[in-house]
């Protein structure tokens, strides 16, 4: 409730900041107590420029390094490629499943976007969603975000990925040399950047399926200028001999 006292400078929902309220040092106190809460910076964004821009250089990047330590390391550890000013659509791609609509890029029925309190993700995971001739390129990829009963009886699967130094990968000069289109009208709906499909491309590999637990023909996955990787599957039913467990 402090910061957002301190933060309602706004007439009709637009922000006319012309100073500082508090210091950047106040800031990043305050969030590093609540742990980066990212639902809050992401509020208080949206109503104040200035804040806004104080969360893009500072603020998600502290949050990505607290929730993917060891995966932003990674990530900047390459000298041709720096996630400095994406931070927050690296931010968005670790809490952010972002479903899909009839006419996206998908063509399936409606799934709402939504936020995700806990994913995983795995460069060995990634190693499974490039072909052989790409397998030296680094990619991080989330498990499947679960959508059960999404018509004609089947269970939907989203994940999403980041490709570290997408700049120089494989991947793009091999998408490149195809000639692979970019999509006319879509974007990643992390950083607004046109996409490639692999699928067109015919870079999906079957070992995609076995990692997802889908089938083979339906997985498909898009790829922005950026390197965000935007997916989606329709996941094998579970046998009657398979077994559960929740985990919290």
């Amino acid at each position: 409730m402090f910061v957002m006292k301190q933060y309602r400078c706004i007439h009709s929902a637009i922000c006319i900041c012309t100073k500082r309220h508090l210091s950047e040092d106040a800031i990043f106190l305050v969030f590093q107590h609540l742990n980066w809460n990212p639902r809050l910076i992401a509020a208080i964004s949206c109503v104040c420029k200035w804040f806004d821009d104080i969360a893009k250089r500072v603020l998600w990047k502290e949050f990505c390094r607290s929730r993917a330590p060891k995966m932003m390391l990674d990530l900047q550890s390459s000298g041709s490629h720096s996630v400095y000013g994406n931070w927050k659509a690296l931010a968005k791609l670790l809490t952010y499943c972002s479903g899909c609509s009839k006419r996206g890029l998908f063509n399936s029925t409606y799934i709402p976007s939504h936020f995700v309190h806990q994913t995983r993700f795995s460069r060995t995971s990634g190693k499974s969603f490039l072909i052989p001739q790409c397998r030296t390129d680094v990619l991080y990829v989330s498990d499947p975000c679960e959508h059960l009963d999404q018509g004609e009886d089947r269970d939907v699967g989203f994940f999403r990925g980041v490709f570290k130094s997408f700049s120089v990968s494989k991947v793009r000069k091999m998408l490149i040399d195809r000639g692979a289109k970019l999509h006319p009208m879509e974007v990643c709906p992390y950083c607004k950047a046109k996409m490639w499909s692999m699928l067109q491309a015919k870079m999906v590999p079957k070992s995609a399926g076995s990692r997802l637990g889908s089938y083979d023909d339906c997985i498909e996955y898009y790829v922005c200028l950026n390197g965000h990787l935007l997916g989606m599957c329709t996941l094998l039913p579970l046998s009657d001999s398979e077994e559960t467990s929740e985990v919290e």
